[in-house]
């Protein structure tokens, strides 16, 4: 266990329903809840630079521990300052464990007799890690929880997750007892080597526990208790959004609040969707990353306020449309570019077409997060919902 308690979390309200205001204090600055977290998988937000985060109002971004650590590799991005100045970011990051890229590259070849063949598979999985062979050049690499730890330490994250056992959708029983089993072995070598090296440290990354347990009950509320034993800074939600329906997604993270204590921040890891970020808020989650406002971005999927809360501009019907991508959106984007150009310019294929429609796109959720904040201060998180034809 620590030996000094630290207090990074700051609960300002919270409403009957369990939505609530927070403070999240970490090195590089304070992040206020709730909030979206854009995906900066390698180390950058894909077409924009941190100055047009931060006036965009990113608090934060999440980059990926597995593809930082295979290129450029940590050590020499911690020779460079680590990820905040290699990045040229001021402000805080937070890194996942790179489990999810291992299981998910390779999850589905792997079989006990796998012929350890070809780029991108998950060769072996033990209580010590995970062997896998790269996606980028089949070298084989080991993955352990301390290794894990290690590289985002390198990467100087303002939060650490731990290695855990990423399962897919569905489980049998016995195989989510098998996986929360790993998880929770994986955790408690990953909290161990954590300790030893920020022993020292006078402002240590912050740590947090995720809840796993596929789509049972039981296992879930015992995983939320197990992790509760140790004084980690936060809790995150992970297993969900991975192919289930949704009412089995709203339903596993229903049963997982009550076990999370209050004075913790939560994070819901890989959920974005409009109608799940107001669900979820309602259930007390603070903070929330995905990769969906910037794909969308890149695929021409223009966000806005009405189901299903995105616009096509890469349909002709936009060719010769001179309207702003959203009329009541007050970013450079629309206040600048009509609906004919950037449908022009995805057209094309041109690389304004990606950073205009991510600029918009990021500033729609940061707007968002923003409007939910200030609702949840004067009760009215309901109406806004419905102006988002949420319901």
């Amino acid at each position: 266990m620590r030996t000094q308690t630290r207090n990074r979390w700051h609960l300002k309200k919270q409403l009957p329903s369990g939505a609530r205001l927070g403070q999240l204090f970490t090195s590089h600055g304070t992040i206020e809840t709730p909030a979206f977290i854009p995906v900066g998988t390698k180390g950058t937000v894909k077409s924009l630079i941190p100055e047009e985060l931060k006036k965009l109002g990113v608090q934060i971004y999440f980059a990926n521990t597995y593809h930082l650590w295979l290129s450029p590799g940590d050590e020499i991005i911690a020779s460079l300052g680590g990820l905040n100045q290699f990045s040229h970011w001021d402000g805080p990051i937070i890194t996942d464990s790179g489990g999810f890229q291992v299981f998910s590259l390779g999850r589905a070849s792997f079989s006990p007799h796998d012929n350890l063949v070809g780029a991108g598979k998950l060769l072996q999985i033990t209580d010590q890690g995970a062997k896998f062979r790269s996606h980028l050049d089949g070298s084989i690499h080991f993955l352990t929880p301390e290794k894990s730890i290690a590289i985002q330490l390198n990467l100087g994250s303002d939060i650490v997750l731990p290695l855990d056992d990423c399962s897919p959708y569905p489980l049998t029983p016995s195989e989510a007892r098998a996986s929360l089993r790993r998880t929770n072995i994986w955790f408690r070598k990953s909290w161990t080597y954590y300790q030893d090296q920020i022993r020292s440290s006078a402002s240590p990354p912050l740590f947090f526990g995720i809840v796993q347990g596929s789509y049972y009950r039981r296992l879930r509320q015992q995983s939320a208790r197990f992790l509760r034993q140790f004084s980690v800074d936060g809790f995150a939600i992970g297993g969900v959004s991975v192919g289930e329906p949704k009412e089995k997604m709203r339903e596993a993270v229903n049963w997982i609040m009550p076990e999370l204590p209050e004075n913790k921040p939560r994070h819901l890891l890989g959920v974005g969707e409009i109608d799940d970020i107001f669900d979820f808020v309602r259930l007390g989650v603070d903070t929330f990353d995905c990769v969906l406002p910037t794909r969308f971005a890149r695929m021409g999927k223009i966000m806005i306020k009405q189901r299903p809360w995105y616009l096509d501009i890469t349909k002709k019907k936009f060719a010769a449309d001179k309207r702003p991508l959203d009329s009541s959106c007050s970013c450079y984007t629309c206040q600048n570019y009509s609906r004919a150009y950037l449908h022009h310019l995805f057209k094309n294929r041109e690389l304004l077409a990606y950073r205009l429609a991510t600029y918009h796109n990021l500033f729609f959720y940061t707007t968002l997060m923003r409007r939910i904040r200030q609702a949840i201060r004067t009760n009215t998180l309901d109406n806004l919902a419905k102006e988002y034809e949420v319901i």
